[in-house]
């Protein structure tokens, strides 16, 4: 059962059905607080190729927005991400969209009526995204310093954020590896 309050801003994973059982994801805590690391986080990407891990992101500051096709607060922070990631990529800003849909099938068609390029990491039925990153609210984003520690945490969106992110990064960007 998915609990959804005002759009998915504010959803609750208490349980998510797979094709394959039934298991319960009852989020026991918000997310990690910020100046922890979330753990060895790695993800399987949408597109194949080598598992993607956070500490191969070491000394890049990253954004990790984690999101549903079926979340319309995602659908709107996702081309924000986007244009982040084209603004600040050059200095060293690594975005990337973590799905949580059980079903993958949906992903790419979104991604395309959206015409974002993101990279997108699967976890299906949010099991990493629960239990290392403790999200609980859709979406739900994440800033992560060249060290690999949590800086910010971000969760619902508003179009008005896009100012509060620039500096945020900005700050993160200066600081020494």
């Amino acid at each position: 059962m998915l609990v959804v309050l005002d759009g998915c801003t504010a959803l609750e994973l208490s349980t998510v059905k797979s094709t394959t059982s039934e298991r319960s994801l009852t989020a026991q805590s918000k997310p990690p607080p910020t100046g922890s690391a979330p753990g060895e986080l790695g993800l399987e990407r949408l597109e194949g190729g080598p598992r993607w891990k956070l500490s191969g992101d070491r000394g890049q500051v990253v954004l990790l927005d984690v999101w549903a096709t079926w979340c319309e607060p995602c659908r709107d922070a996702l081309p924000l991400y986007e244009g982040l990631s084209k603004q600040f990529a050059d200095r060293g800003l690594k975005v990337y969209a973590i799905n949580v849909d059980e079903d993958a099938t949906q992903i790419s068609k979104f991604f395309e009526t959206l015409k974002v390029t993101l990279p997108i990491l699967v976890d299906p039925g949010a099991i990493n995204s629960e239990s290392l990153l403790h999200v609980k609210l859709m979406p739900t984003s994440f800033l992560i310093d060249r060290k690999g520690i949590i800086r910010e945490v971000h969760e619902g969106f508003s179009d008005d954020v896009r100012a509060k992110y620039e500096r945020e990064i900005e700050a993160l960007l200066a600081e020494a590896p």
